[in-house]
């Protein structure tokens, strides 16, 4: 098989071929390795290799699961893959080997999907992009200087790169759908409870964070969420399971949807002229759907971000940090971690249970103001982000701020810390001032693609969430507007 026929089919698709016999599943990994092998070193995307046991998978795979014989990728954050490192982007846990699979990644392989590695992630997935100190930054293969998104950018850039159609990825304020948006691919994330995180973890980042997928197509993503879905023994979350298949609903009209769009900032700065017009163009495209779709107030407030989910992530990267102490059997140095993430485990450290219990309450009053808009609306429509794809660099700190950190971080200044690494957050909210409110709230959201800047052939998405619960809708109108605005044969040369 050519790496042209390969890139040709979704991941369903591929394994139509392996389900009549056309190619064998070693044929699709001999592929995919040598098209990682080919565009790795240019966009960084993969850390961790697996070709030889993913090799003997194919040999004995089960050529009638739904992914049989696919290829696929890991995030390395969050899902244990047994035998397998993962960092999570630090090199604190550099030494770390997974023991045994994570409950979700055991239902990945029963699907049928050969793991060949796993991707590259920000440390403790905390920034909207991937540049680690320990790998190096992953690269956007639509255009090499800027930045694919994060915390999944390898995913994202693996899979708009085209070494496999689709590849595992979480979200915990955003980061599934800002990766999907800056290389131009589908991006769901599930309802809080959707899927589990055992046996590494009850709950990641209070509730906020939950897995999935970035995909070329929305029917991988279907019936991949169909695969993993379902809660484990002791879960914290334990949700209905879907009326019916997900692979159902894509091919289900989604009705006539009453949606309420805006560009407004959360933060109350611009918002990119290229991310406004990728919003006008959905309106359109809705429009002549049949759907409604009218401009609306924005159900989020600046406070959200700046304090009640900011307030709760800090806490929870400090609680991060104990568990790496637990790992190293020692207190975690400043040289265990990045310089800006140590700062935030500071900042974390200097609030106190009243803080955290405070801003959990706040999210419970703000998940209620947005129930209330859903009184209205189906859904609500946003660019995903407040700007195209950013270059890669341009979001750590200054020179200046390097230097504040350095003196804090030596001196556990935890208190000092407030107004760096506010002026730093106002930077990541600038850029990411919709994504996270679906976290904070639990609800279902997704980015799809429907714009590219001629200037630097960026891709960028717009934004739908949704009740809590109804992926269903969302995959519903997600396939119409694929076959509407379809996205499939843009593809990054």
């Amino acid at each position: 098989m050519t790496f042209e026929e390969y890139r040709r089919h979704d991941a369903l698709g591929l394994a139509t071929l392996v389900h009549n016999g056309e190619v064998t599943p070693l044929e699709l990994v001999d592929t995919a390795i040598q098209r990682l092998e080919a565009v790795n070193p240019q966009i960084n995307a993969i850390i961790h290799r697996r070709f030889e046991e993913a090799r003997q998978e194919a040999r004995n795979a089960d050529r009638t699961a739904p992914f049989a014989g696919v290829p696929f990728l890991v995030k390395d954050l969050g899902m244990e893959v047994q035998g397998m490192p993962m960092c999570t982007g630090s090199r604190g846990y550099r030494q770390y080997v997974s023991a045994q699979d994570s409950f979700t990644v055991q239902k990945m392989k029963r699907a049928g999907l050969l793991i060949l590695g796993k991707t590259n992630t920000p440390e403790f997935g905390i920034t909207p992009f991937t540049e680690p100190a320990l790998f190096g930054p992953t690269k956007n293969p639509w255009n090499p200087a800027y930045s694919p998104g994060g915390s999944s950018g390898g995913s994202a850039a693996a899979v708009a790169a085209g070494i496999v159609p689709m590849a595992s990825a979480n979200d915990g304020g955003g980061s599934i759908r800002i990766p999907a948006s800056c290389c131009g691919l589908f991006g769901l994330k599930p309802t809080r409870g959707r899927v589990s995180w055992s046996s590494l973890e009850g709950e990641m980042w209070a509730g906020a964070a939950v897995e999935n997928c970035v995909s070329r197509s929305v029917r991988d993503a279907a019936v991949y969420l169909d695969a993993i879905q379902g809660s484990a023994p002791g879960d914290p979350y334990v949700i209905k399971p879907p009326v019916r298949p997900y692979a159902t609903e894509v091919r289900t009209p989604p009705g006539k949807l009453r949606i309420g769009f805006t560009a407004t900032h959360t933060m109350g700065f611009p918002v990119d002229a290229a991310c406004v017009q990728a919003l006008n163009t959905a309106v359109q495209a809705l429009r002549s759907e049949g759907h409604i779709a009218e401009e609306v107030e924005l159900p989020y407030r600046r406070e959200d971000l700046t304090e009640a989910f900011l307030v709760v992530v800090a806490g929870e990267l400090a609680g991060e940090i104990k568990l790496l102490a637990q790992h190293l059997g020692r207190k975690v140095r400043p040289g265990d971690v990045e310089p800006n993430t140590f700062a935030f485990n500071l900042l974390g450290r200097s609030f106190t249970a009243a803080d955290y219990t405070f801003a959990k309450r706040k999210w419970s009053e703000t998940s209620r103001r947005i129930a209330h808009f859903h009184e209205q609306y189906d859904l609500l429509l946003t660019p995903t982000l407040a700007k195209r794809p950013i270059a890669i660099g341009s979001l750590g700190p200054s020179a200046a701020e390097k230097s504040m950190i350095a003196v804090i971080n030596h001196l556990r200044l935890g208190s000092a810390i407030k107004s760096t690494i506010q002026s730093l957050a106002d930077k990541i909210y600038d850029y990411i001032p919709w994504t996270p409110l679906a976290n904070l709230s639990g609800q279902p959201s997704m980015s799809v693609p429907f714009h590219w800047t001629p200037e630097e052939n960026l891709p960028v998405g717009v934004m739908f969430t949704a009740r809590w619960g109804e992926e269903d809708l969302l995959f519903r109108l997600a396939a119409q507007l694929e076959k509407a605005a379809p996205w499939w044969n843009k593809v990054p040369e």
